[in-house]
């Protein structure tokens, strides 16, 4: 979608607007959120930025889906300066070559921030931006303590198609940097019986939203960190493993492009399988020397390329697909 085509649709009669969920961990699905809505919730993300009209805010993020939509609608919410790039791994390039003015705010994903870093006159760039979130996949240990030294506010954020883009806020940059995430103060939030995150939004949100995301709350409950998702939990041989643990643990050893996934066994019920772009033998050897006994993939497969979604997520949905195809070790 261009930016024209969503304008269209935002300034026509309807109260509503068309969005897609990004299909991480399924099929994208479609869903129609009302304006008022994605109002509120830009209202909130710029009162907390403290954004002011006439600040330049850069959109380098696909109009499919909610990330780049909303920063559209921040932009006109508060009379931002909306400076608009075709999406990119090297969206600063072509910024620069749009405009020379400093950055006041800029949505990115980690892919676009890594790839930023490594070009000289880009990185420059970047450190200038005021205010510089960072959505739609994991930040590597490597990629945030080299953003910890960034002059200005770098942000994690937290949040889904469903909340209409970001309801919590993580620092990454400066002494304030945090592994916790912040919420609103519009925001409420509370665990389910799985120890999942409820989040009660009513301004961005009709009903509570129980997600899938399993957190884990500071002790004085107003902050939160994700341990994982409900779905991404292996029931191997009697042991529950959450997945993105062991990618985290991982996450400083494997040099190359992994992911970890799942598929039925008749002994175990489930195994833990590791897709990897580089050495089956490499990855063995790392996993044999970093995780504990019982929770070492018990299948690894070598793919041309990790599975992603379009937004460039990692694509939990086609990975386990994957894994289902093969009964043994197998070289893709």
């Amino acid at each position: 979608m261009s930016l024209d085509e969503f304008l269209e649709e935002w300034n026509n009669p309807s109260p509503y607007v068309h969005v897609q969920t990004s299909g991480s961990t399924g099929v994208p699905k479609p869903m129609s959120v009302e304006k008022r809505r994605m109002l509120a919730s830009a209202r909130i993300t710029n009162d907390f930025l403290g954004l002011q009209s006439g600040d330049t805010a850069l959109l380098c993020m696909s109009l499919d889906y909610i990330a780049g939509k909303m920063m559209v609608v921040r932009a006109l919410e508060r009379g931002l300066r909306l400076l608009a790039v075709e999406p990119s791994g090297h969206p600063l390039a072509v910024a620069s070559e749009q405009s020379s003015s400093a950055l006041s705010f800029a949505a990115m994903v980690p892919l676009q921030v890594y790839n930023s870093l490594q070009v000289p006159e880009e990185k420059e760039r970047l450190q200038q931006i005021r205010h510089l979130i960072i959505g739609g996949g994991a930040i590597d240990d490597a990629l945030a303590s080299e953003l910890k030294t960034f002059p200005n506010a770098v942000w994690s954020t937290y949040g889904m198609t469903e909340t209409l883009s970001h309801i919590a806020l993580r620092r990454l940059s400066g002494p304030n940097a945090s592994d916790w995430y912040t919420p609103f103060p519009s925001v409420t939030l509370s665990l389910s019986e799985d120890s999942t995150v409820i989040i009660d939004a009513p301004e961005v949100c009709a009903t509570p939203l129980v997600t899938n995301d399993i957190v884990e709350f500071s002790s004085d409950k107003t902050k939160f960190r994700i341990l994982g998702r409900k779905d991404n939990i292996v029931c191997s041989g009697g042991l529950k493993i959450q997945i993105e643990e062991l990618e985290r643990q991982l996450r400083s050893h494997l040099r190359v492009p992994y992911l970890i996934t799942k598929r039925p066994d008749e002994k175990f019920g489930e195994i833990v399988v590791l897709l990897t772009e580089g050495s089956i033998d490499e990855a063995r050897q790392i996993c044999e020397r970093i995780l504990p006994k019982y929770h070492q993939p018990h299948a690894y497969l070598r793919v041309a390329q990790i599975p992603l979604t379009e937004t460039g997520k990692p694509s939990r949905h086609e990975a386990e697909k994957l894994a289902r195809l093969f009964k043994d070790d197998f070289l893709i």
